[in-house]
């Protein structure tokens, strides 16, 4: 039993990340729209896992790559979220497969502790932070508490991506390491079952 409980785990983190709605919603907490978009952050594993992964994977790269992509990743955000609020997201058949394709590169890269260029690198911070801005502000319309909200997750991007990459960043036995790319392993693997929901089911419209 012990040994079936990655495989258990990473079944309901996917089943988790699976859309089950075709339109975005926003939290409320009844504590402003700025705290309504942190805890949309909190409560969204398909925000937070990919961006603690990318977050590891640059702590194993150094110091110059966590600062570099924790310049890109919110900005992203924001950018992929205002984009939303233009009416310029696509379908959500299309974000949902591009979550999972996201998974799977991201878990993927850090499992395998790809040596990539801090271009490469930055560029898919910049693909995590635009797809998910736009998925989590798609079909919602410009206003100014939705721009708060949108800031709101920006900042938890920021504080999380931070506080995950001091985590790999000292990290230099070789077992350390090898536990932090564990950890990418079952993102790739909730990707792929996420793809196989989205190909199985795709993405059923439930109204927000």
């Amino acid at each position: 039993m012990p040994a079936r409980r990655p495989l258990i785990l990473t079944a309901l983190v996917a089943a988790i990340a699976a859309p089950t709605a075709a339109q975005a919603h926003l939290v409320a907490t009844g504590m402003g729209p700025i705290y309504d978009g942190i805890t949309h952050f909190g409560l969204s594993p398909e925000d937070y896992l990919p961006t603690v992964a990318l977050a590891f994977f640059a702590g194993l790269r150094g110091p110059p790559s966590v600062r570099l992509l924790l310049a890109v990743l919110p900005v992203a955000w924001l950018a992929g979220g205002l984009a939303a609020m233009a009416g310029l997201a696509p379908p959500a058949a299309a974000m949902s497969a591009a979550t999972a394709a996201m998974f799977l590169a991201i878990g993927g890269g850090l499992a395998a502790n790809l040596d990539l260029p801090r271009a490469a690198s930055a560029a898919a911070a910049a693909a995590l932070g635009a797809l998910r801005g736009v998925a989590d502000l798609s079909g919602v319309a410009a206003s100014l508490p939705h721009v708060a909200s949108l800031a709101g997750m920006a900042a938890s991007v920021f504080v999380v991506f931070a506080i995950a990459a001091s985590i790999s960043l000292p990290l230099t036995r070789a077992w350390m390491v090898i536990a932090v790319r564990v950890s990418g392993s079952w993102l790739a693997a909730s990707g792929l079952l996420l793809a196989g929901w989205v190909w199985r089911y795709g993405v059923r419209a439930t109204g927000s």
